[in-house]
């Protein structure tokens, strides 16, 4: 039966917070009734932020959060008192997270690194209080900005796993059996097809006391790329991992056909995983002698790297370790890695905001006219401004 707690899919509705109004008021005190413009600026509207989280490895904690709401921004008030800005709503994911908009199915970001934070719905600027509009021939502002309207979207979450080696292969090709036996990880291994229903990680050491993660993915079957089986589910996964290693079992009727249609299927999801690194293992030899392994090589599809294995008797698994940290570092990938996780910066999208960009249009409702001078202290033309008085 499959984990329950692995969640690699769910779509959620979020929306921002919208910014508070700025104020309309005027400094009125015991010996100040015709004090200037004072009104205070409204507060922003929470960000939706997501964030990159090595921490995580499934969407566990989302599954039932269908609403991220993220604070409304406060009313500015008077004495330029500015109103407070929204709570942010940050959500965490694993790493190699993929959103998606949840009505047209567009790409929008993708959470790579630990800490990465990108701005996915900003909350709406507070409007500018009157005090802000007071100038040389307007020395009393009766109007305030309102803040800007908050975004909302339904937006799809799905996990690619990252890793730099994963396991293709029919279902019980060995796949678990070999993840189990090089590194720590412990995957469900049984005799039966689709035993193993999630993707499993496990941290492979190699000489010299380095490492790299690899990926037991799902049982892929023939016509997978088209919803057979569990193919659409899991080979996504395979998109996000930077060496492939093919496994077919030494007993199968044809290793090279078996290795072809795994092939097709990867490049009938995807076009672009035909160019990935590839190694193919030979699994389950452990009744093979020196002749027979021999006698198979001569059939095994030409230009790739191949090895024979057995995970039970522990034959070729050093090997093949020592094959897979050599290919992932070749020149080529580790050019790769210079360029796409050390020089890249992480694409942390921060909202800035310097003064003059909160100026926006809106109309204005009132005359601009100035106070009169008036020795009765009248300002009953002005019932419609909030005084908020202080009187004795």
């Amino acid at each position: 039966m499959a984990d329950s707690n692995f969640v690699d899919y769910v779509k959620i509705y979020s929306r921002s917070g919208k910014g508070g109004r700025g104020s309309s008021h005027f400094r009125r005190e015991k010996y100040i009734p015709k004090g200037g413009p004072d009104g205070g600026n409204g507060g922003r509207g929470g960000h939706v932020i997501l964030r990159g989280n090595r921490n995580l490895w499934t969407l566990l904690h989302l599954k039932f959060e269908r609403h991220i709401l993220a604070g409304h921004g406060e009313n500015g008030t008077g004495k330029l008192c500015s109103g407070k800005d929204g709570e942010d709503k940050v959500i965490e994911v694993p790493c190699g997270t993929v959103i998606y908009d949840g009505e047209t199915g567009e790409y929008l970001c993708d959470i790579k690194h630990h800490g990465q934070e990108i701005v996915l719905l900003k909350g709406g600027r507070g409007g500018l209080g009157n005090h802000k509009f007071k100038s040389a021939t307007n020395q009393s502002p009766r109007f305030s900005q309102p803040g800007e309207p908050l975004e909302e979207k339904k937006i799809i979450l799905q996990i690619k796993l990252l890793a730099d080696v994963g396991l293709v292969g029919f279902p019980n090709a060995g796949k678990s059996t070999l993840l189990s036996v090089v590194s720590a990880a412990k995957p469900k291994i049984a005799n039966y097809p689709f035993t193993t229903l999630e993707p499993n990680l496990g941290i492979v050491s190699c000489r010299d006391n380095f490492s790299f993660v690899m990926a037991d993915i799902p049982g892929i079957i023939e016509g997978a790329s088209e919803g057979k089986g569990l193919g659409l589910r899991f080979l996504r996964h395979i998109e996000r991992n930077s060496l492939l290693l093919f496994m077919v079992p030494a007993d199968a009727e044809d290793i090279k056909k078996e290795y072809e249609i795994l092939i097709n299927e990867l490049v009938k999801y995807n076009p672009e995983l035909v160019d990935k690194k590839r190694v193919l293992a030979i699994t389950k030899t452990d009744m093979l002698d020196q002749e027979l392994i021999e006698e198979l090589s001569k059939d095994l599809p030409q230009g790739i790297e191949y090895i024979f294995i057995s995970s039970i008797t522990q034959f070729g698994i050093t090997q093949l370790k020592d094959l897979l940290w050599k290919e992932l570092n070749k020149q080529d990938f580790l050019e790769y890695i210079i360029e796409d996780i050390i020089h890249r910066p992480l694409e942390i999208k921060k909202l800035e905001l310097e003064e003059d960009e909160y100026f926006f249009e809106f109309p204005l409702e009132e005359d601009d006219e100035e106070y009169d001078d008036e020795e009765d202290g009248d300002f009953s033309k002005y019932e419609n401004i909030d005084w908020d008085e202080e009187a004795d």
